[in-house]
């Protein structure tokens, strides 16, 4: 052996030896602290002065130690797995009715059609007093769900008040598996054009919005646009993203790579499906709600030049996450890599407060190109080619839901209005009746304003007594006022309950669309379509 190859050798084996050493080290630090860790827990579960709940302990080190890392890397206990697969899934095994602690009591929020609750009779607005003989009074939320969910097939008897007739009802149900739609709605909103909204990305996403597509495009010998709406849609199976991009891209089109740690599994994924259509007019809305892969579907299509995207930035979840059993039905979900869409950005937010991503000025942005060259962004989410104003509710409106009086009334409502309205040509005209259902109940807010006066109030001084008090005057007057000033927003949010209550997830669909802006702007971009290849560099 020659020199150069010995030191060669020396090279490789000092690099091996020094690898192995940090190693060593590393496993070492690890079953050092695991040891330390069991040792605390045993001192503090043995010899602490009050009684200490073991599981309760256990569970408050696991989160502690998961929230020092990104915020969605999650422990999932054996009571929270079912809420873990109804997110990835769209399914869980239960009644099919969603709810809310309100006033301290437990109350049905939202019965899904032809689940158990919406056959056995129960309805929006039912309080749920007991299950199986037991008492809910001073049961958490959760602990009312975990008697709710079970296997399906089995029987469950649920002991149900409900406030508008003041009737006790015992209703027997079946538990069964309860698929919840991703793709609510879907129809045309104006003269060839069409809408679909997905509400998240579970189980046949891809497959339903196809489905929905093919439907309309049968239908509609004109269809010359479509409204893809991701809004508030929070993500969910990256292979059904990927199934949706395959709709409206070219077969075999790279779309998102994963990128983690361990560079082995680096992984490109490209769309598999022929297509349905890669030339149709298309626009995407988002909001900053969209997250995951709304981000994956949203920034695919603007990278290839495919689509407009319309609305606000969107949240910035660009990290992709695993599930791993850790033990008696319990699991972790931990963040292992990050992607990247075509145009080679990763749209991952890097700054967060209280688990919430930070916004990051567009200067401080890496800029990338579309596949016509058009200049995007990364970091922080995907920016629309076209910003819309965020909706913003008045703060009475606000109020109302805070405080479930909207929901409240139309509880009364549907128990004095059998006959279900009619989808398409509903219009609430008792307005004078939600009006004094509120002064009954003794509704009562307080503004961002008396908030702001309270404190001058607080701090200030007795010269300013008279103007105080006349500012004071003024909030009073204005606030009076609200409910007229803000009358149509109202209305809306209540035609809006009142046909969710009859028609379901479609119906609100439906309603949504009637007064919904950005629809319109989307309908309008569509209607011109100079305006919409200039935007995408096309003209």
């Amino acid at each position: 052996m020659n020199r150069k190859s010995l030191v060669a050798l020396l090279i490789v084996v000092l690099i091996l030896s020094s690898a192995f050493r940090l190693d060593r080290d590393k496993y070492f630090e690890i079953a050092k602290n695991l040891e330390i860790f069991a040792s605390v827990y045993k001192e503090l579960n043995s010899n602490y002065v009050d009684e200490v709940d073991p599981n309760s302990l256990m569970r408050i080190g696991i989160d502690a130690m998961m929230n020092s890392l990104d915020p969605y890397t999650v422990y999932y206990s054996e009571s929270q797995v079912e809420s873990y697969r109804l997110s990835t899934d769209g399914k869980y095994n239960g009644l099919g009715a969603a709810s809310q602690d309100i006033d301290g009591q437990v109350v049905i929020t939202e019965i899904f059609q032809d689940g158990p609750a919406h056959k056995g009779g129960i309805r929006t607005g039912d309080v749920i007093r007991s299950i199986n003989g037991v008492n809910t009074k001073g049961r958490s939320h959760d602990d009312v769900l975990q008697f709710l969910r079970g296997f399906p097939g089995t029987s469950i008897e649920i002991g149900i008040y409900r406030p508008g007739t003041n009737e006790n009802i015992q209703v027997s149900l079946v538990r069964s598996e309860v698929d919840i739609p991703n793709v609510p709605y879907y129809g045309m909103i104006s003269d060839g054009i069409g809408y679909i909204v997905l509400t998240t990305f579970t189980q046949d996403a891809g497959k339903n919005i196809a489905n929905a597509f093919r439907e309309m495009r049968k239908e509609n010998d004109d269809l010359r646009g479509l409204v893809l709406d991701l809004r508030n849609n929070g993500g969910g199976l990256l292979r059904e993203a990927i199934d949706i991009l395959g709709i409206f891209l070219p077969k075999v089109s790279p779309v998102v790579t994963t990128k983690g740690k361990v560079r082995d599994r680096d992984v490109t994924y490209s769309t598999r499906r022929t297509p349905i259509d890669v030339e149709l007019p298309l626009i995407v809305l988002t909001n900053k709600n969209s997250a995951s892969a709304s981000e994956i579907v949203s920034g695919s299509i603007q990278d290839y030049d495919r689509g407009v995207i319309m609305g606000q930035r969107t949240y910035g979840k660009g990290l992709v996450q695993n599930h791993k059993d850790v033990g008696y039905n319990s699991r972790i979900k931990l963040t292992t890599s990050k992607y990247y869409i075509p145009s080679g950005r990763c749209i991952q937010s890097v700054k967060y407060e209280n688990g919430e991503p930070v916004d990051i000025p567009d200067e401080q942005r890496e800029t990338f190109y579309t596949r016509g060259r058009r200049p995007v962004l990364d970091g922080g989410g995907v920016t629309p080619d076209v910003r819309l104003t965020p909706p913003t509710k008045p703060e009475v409106l606000v109020a109302l839901h805070k405080d479930h009086w909207v929901f409240k009334y139309v509880n009364k409502y549907v128990d004095s209005h059998a006959e279900a309205p009619d989808i398409n040509n509903f219009v609430f005209e008792d307005y004078g009746d939600f009006l004094s259902f509120l002064k009954e109940s003794k509704f009562a807010y307080t503004t961002k304003a008396e908030k702001t006066l309270d404190m001058l109030l607080q701090e200030g001084e007795a010269s300013y007594d008279q103007e105080i008090a006349a500012l004071k005057a003024l909030i009073d007057r204005d606030k009076a006022d609200d409910l007229q000033q803000y009358k149509e927003d109202i209305v809306r949010d209540l035609e809006i309950e009142i046909i969710k209550r009859y028609h379901f997830q479609k119906g609100q669909s439906v309603q949504n669309l009637k007064s919904d802006r950005e629809i319109q702007e989307a309908i309008v971009l569509l209607n011109t379509p100079d305006k919409y290849k200039r935007i995408l560099g096309k003209d």
